[in-house]
């Protein structure tokens, strides 16, 4: 069985599960975070999508918190699905895995083969490539916030983008809708923001582009993004779950948290901004 090995436990977040676990839930009681603990008040909705940061946990985690907050309102999925940039360039344009197991050091999440072979049948653009994740962290620092709310036992489906243009993120989106229709899903896009500007500028450039998010305007989205040449690293998979939660029913975003490194470590001459959204 193929399992796939952390990448940054003792970098992006900690190594030792105990100081792991401390760690997540520091995140939420931080002056940054919702101040509240997992699990939020049940809702009735089969559905529950976020777009969540992925940087070191003491820069983003406690932004990411508020996104995961809401998410913990849904109770016992079947099926969680996130969606990350790949960084690195490598492997495929689009790759999932086909089985196995992620690790991390709070245990170990399943893929479900099932909804990795709906993906690469359905969207057309997707390939069974477990190299394009090897390396990467932006969706492996989300499991250890989806494993203490949920265990290990519910299986995901992890959809790494390389190529993150409109077309894709469409494919991509089109396959997710027929795959998690029906089942009792969580949806995650991890992306951070603007990257190593003045906090201000930043700020600003944030604003502008989360407001179509907010609007679950997709092509205002893109054009946003250009016109305004914002550097978020995940903009294709935030794409990608924004028009999967619109064609599922869920009708508008919601900022629910947003900071920048500035408000970290004092320094706000380049920093990296974070927001944490819901859909609704």
């Amino acid at each position: 069985m193929l399992v796939r090995k952390p990448a940054v436990a003792g970098q992006f977040y900690p190594s030792d599960p105990d100081e792991l676990s401390a760690t997540v839930d520091q995140c939420y009681s931080h002056p940054l975070g919702p101040g509240k603990m997992p699990p939020a008040p049940a809702g009735a909705a089969k559905l529950a999508a976020a777009v969540c940061p992925h940087a070191g946990y003491v820069y983003s985690g406690p932004v990411a918190a508020h996104s995961y907050l809401h998410l913990s309102s849904l109770r016992d999925p079947d099926l969680i699905v996130v969606v990350a940039p790949n960084h690195y360039g490598v492997g495929s344009g689009v790759s999932t895995f086909q089985s196995g197991e992620w690790e991390t050091p709070l245990g170990r999440m399943r893929v479900d083969s099932l909804a990795s072979k709906q993906l690469v049948d359905l969207a057309g653009v997707v390939a069974f490539d477990p190299d394009a994740h090897r390396l990467e962290h932006s969706l492996e620092v989300q499991l250890p916030f989806l494993q203490k709310i949920y265990g290990s036992a519910v299986p995901f489906l992890p959809v790494s983008l390389l190529f993150q243009d409109i077309e894709t993120a469409s494919a991509v989106s089109k396959a997710l809708v027929e795959i998690v229709r029906g089942r009792k899903a969580v949806l995650v896009a991890s992306s951070d923001l603007t990257h190593y500007e003045p906090a201000e500028a930043a700020k600003e450039k944030d604003a502008a582009l989360l407001q179509q998010v907010v609007r679950m305007d997709v092509e205002g989205f893109y054009s946003t993004l250009e016109r305004l040449q914002v550097t978020a690293c995940g903009f294709g998979a935030i794409a990608t779950i924004m028009e999967t939660a619109s064609q599922l029913g869920l009708g508008r975003g919601e900022l629910l948290k947003y900071a920048s490194s500035g408000d970290i470590t004092g320094d706000n001459l380049q920093v990296v901004g974070y927001g944490a959204l819901r859909f609704v």
